[in-house]
This record gives C-alpha cells, sequence and structure tokens, in this order.
C-alpha cells in the first residue's frame, strides 16, 4: 500500500515504540494489577469473613453444649470431665479465632462468649482480660462499644477493682445506655461505701427508664434495699398483639446479661 503524508513512517513509528512503549506498557501492567487486586481483595475478603462465621459458628455450638451441660447439677464424674474438656477446648477455639480475624465482629462476639464464661466460673481477672481485648475491636459501633464497657466496669467491680470500674463506667455512651450506665454506676458508688450517690445513680436510672416506660425489677430491689422506694412505673399498653411465633435470637444474645437485653433494642431510637 502506497504511503501517504498521514501515513506513518516506519522508522518514525518503530522510534516512538522505543521512546514511549515502556510507559505504555507499564500502564497497562498497573492497571491491571489494579484489577486483579481489587478483584482478588474482593474474593479473599469475601473467603476470610466465610472462614471466620464458620469458625464462629463452630464456636457457639461448642459454647451451647457447654452451657446445657452446666446446667446439670448431677453430673457424674465422666461428664463433669467432659465439660471440663470442652470447656477448655472453647477457650482455645475462641482463641485462635481472635488470633486469625482479631477485627472482625466474630471475634468480638466469641471474646463476649469468653467473658461471659470466665465470669460464670469466678474467673474475673481473666474476664478482664478478655474484656479488654474486645474493647480494643473497633467495630464502627457505639452500641456494642457501650456494652462491652459496661461489661467491663461491671466485671472490674467484681473483681474488687472499684476505681478502675468507676473510670471505665464514667465513659460517654449512647443515650439509649444511659439507664444501665447509672445502674452500674450505683453499683459502683454502694462498693466504695456511698450510699447517698449510689441512691442518686439508681433514681437517675429509674426516671431514664420511666420515660421509656420500662421497668427493671432487679433495680427496684437494689433501690428498696438502701431505703428508697421507687415509683410503680406504668408499661405502654400494647397496640399490637404480641407475635406467638418465637423470634430467632440475636448472636449477642449469648454473649451479654442485662446490658444488651435492656438497650440494645433502643439503640436506634
Amino acid at each position: 500500500m502506497a504511503q501517504t503524508p498521514r501515513s506513518p513512517n516506519a522508522d518514525n513509528s518503530m522510534q516512538a515504540l522505543k521512546q514511549y512503549g515502556s510507559y505504555t506498557i507499564t500502564a497497562i501492567l498497573l492497571a491491571l494489577a489494579g484489577y486483579f487486586g481489587w478483584t482478588y481483595w474482593q474474593d479473599n475478603h469475601a473467603r476470610v469473613d466465610t472462614v471466620a462465621a464458620d469458625h464462629y459458628a463452630d464456636i457457639q455450638r461448642l459454647n451451647e453444649e457447654v452451657s446445657l451441660a452446666a446446667q446439670n447439677p448431677d453430673l457424674e464424674a465422666e461428664a463433669l470431665t467432659a465439660l471440663t474438656n470442652s470447656r477448655t477446648q472453647l477457650s482455645k477455639d475462641i482463641d485462635a479465632l481472635v488470633s486469625t480475624h482479631g477485627d472482625s465482629i466474630y471475634a468480638w462476639q466469641a471474646l463476649m462468649i469468653k467473658a461471659r464464661s470466665q465470669v460464670d466460673s469466678d474467673d474475673f481477672s481473666g474476664a478482664v482480660e478478655s474484656f479488654k481485648k474486645a474493647l480494643a475491636i473497633d467495630l464502627g459501633d457505639a452500641g456494642l462499644n457501650a456494652i462491652t464497657r459496661l461489661r467491663y466496669a461491671e466485671t472490674l467491680l467484681a473483681s474488687g477493682d472499684a476505681d478502675a470500674a468507676l473510670a471505665e463506667a464514667n465513659n460517654d455512651l449512647p443515650s439509649s445506655f444511659e439507664a444501665s450506665q447509672q445502674e452500674v454506676l450505683g453499683d459502683i458508688y454502694l462498693a466504695k461505701s456511698d450510699k447517698k450517690a449510689a441512691i442518686q445513680a439508681y433514681n437517675n436510672a429509674w426516671e431514664l427508664l420511666r420515660k421509656r416506660q420500662e421497668t427493671r425489677a432487679v433495680l427496684a430491689l437494689k433501690m428498696e434495699s438502701l431505703g428508697t422506694i421507687p415509683e410503680p412505673i406504668s408499661e405502654p399498653a400494647a397496640l399490637i398483639r404480641a407475635s406467638t411465633v418465637p423470634q430467632q435470637p440475636l448472636a449477642i444474645d449469648d454473649a451479654t446479661e442485662s446490658v444488651a437485653d435492656d438497650d440494645a433494642g433502643n439503640a436506634a431510637n
């Protein structure tokens, strides 16, 4: 084919390829690397989440077995040994999950299970360490952080460190957790023999609950033990008949106690 004035000269084309070819190839390689890197990250991230979820599911099943066995007061020697072995395995499984997926929600849930088990076994120092690890996980959720911090404060108090418990319980928390925060503060003040401050904190908690038309029998007993008779709270009339179909429990139900039960449902309000 005859060359025209606009046709590239062979020598000029080769010279351009030599001059700019390396830059073009590098740009293509970077683009491909970025694409495949992004694809790998998505695939790997999903795979890691799946692995962590499966690992946590195994932990949850073992925890349910341990909890069920522990409720039997008449276990024979062989069954007690099996229970001890299961508890040891549960702790190892949780540690393994935390070591491999320590920044995930599954690690937080597993640590809350471990801490609760340690509290039930009066291993408060162990529970304190578990809560520290749980607090170090940044889940970007103020509600989960509040649940962890209040449980941590309660455990510090149970371990005998009322000052550390007070420091933790005095942290800023979402408004939906203020009632529980005030109740925990009342417990701490009472342990520090500050009856006046304890009564005030309990009263604060009760008034916050009154605004939500929610009552807590245990809090009422605490107030009565200090000579304060709480004014009854009228619960709201049910506008819709409650469903008789049991709801699927949340994952945190196995990991928390009254704090989550009373306040987590109000966090979005």
